[in-house]
């Protein structure tokens, strides 16, 4: 643990649960801030660095997938969602928002403490990133990626949409620019704790990334395979 306290956001609006988190988190050592809502939660963030954010699905207003969307959209902070439902596609959905790791209630408290220290073990092994938390987009050999739509805009004007685990894997790249990232790492990343791209492979969603991008799988310029270590996003990229 750094010496100075990771600093969590609980958001739950069960007042019961929030007390019981914010006491075992804080004597495991973390910083915990604790709040009931959507509103709370994006005041939060304004108001403090935070190092992840444990989202209930379930919330009054917006409810926390909306909630991790619109984060995700603007922000790598890790998000550990919790929901009172535990069937795959509400998994899966949680997911695809961008969610790094998913938990159904009821849960051990030791059992959430172990998740929070894998995300966050996994947030602190990446290459530095370009910090894009106010980012909409990214600009790349007169490519775009829009990360509110979820898709690429040609040079030529033309919007290529992605599917969920091509736009997360081509994310991670962007966010790492020239850096090589391993196939593990881009599993982590891509994926969080439960896989969304399933049994296909990294390398089969880096060659349908190409195809979309127009990338020549022999000779590609924009991910090209580092032989034995991984891939890197070959080109400087712009935050938008």
């Amino acid at each position: 643990m750094s010496a100075t306290p990771e600093h969590l956001l609980i958001v739950d609006d069960d007042r019961e649960i929030r007390h019981l988190l914010t006491e075992f988190l804080e004597q495991a050592g973390y910083r915990v801030t604790s709040v009931g809502d959507g509103k709370a939660m994006r005041r939060t963030l304004e108001s403090h660095r935070i190092d992840l954010v444990v989202l209930d699905l379930m919330l009054p207003g917006e409810d926390g997938l909306t909630l991790c969307r619109d984060l995700r959209a603007r922000s790598n902070i890790p998000v550990l969602m919790l929901t009172a439902r535990g069937t795959e596609i509400d998994r899966i959905v949680g997911l695809e928002m961008g969610a790094d790791d998913y938990l159904a209630k009821p849960f051990s408290p030791r059992e959430l403490l172990a998740r929070i220290r894998s995300v966050l073990r996994r947030a602190h092994a990446l290459p530095p990133n370009l910090e894009p938390e106010d980012a909409r987009g990214f600009r790349f050999g007169g490519w775009t990626l829009d990360v509110a739509a979820r898709h690429v805009v040609a040079p030529d004007g033309l919007v290529v949409p992605l599917s969920g685990a091509e736009f997360r894997l081509l994310r991670v790249l962007l966010e790492h620019p020239q850096r090589v990232i391993s196939r593990d790492q881009l599993l982590e990343l891509a994926n969080g704790r439960e896989s969304i791209l399933f049994d296909r492979s990294i390398d089969v969603t880096i060659g349908r990334l190409r195809r979309r991008l127009r990338d020549d799988g022999r000779e590609p310029q924009v991910i090209k395979t580092v032989r034995g270590q991984g891939y890197v996003l070959a080109l400087p990229v712009e935050l938008s």
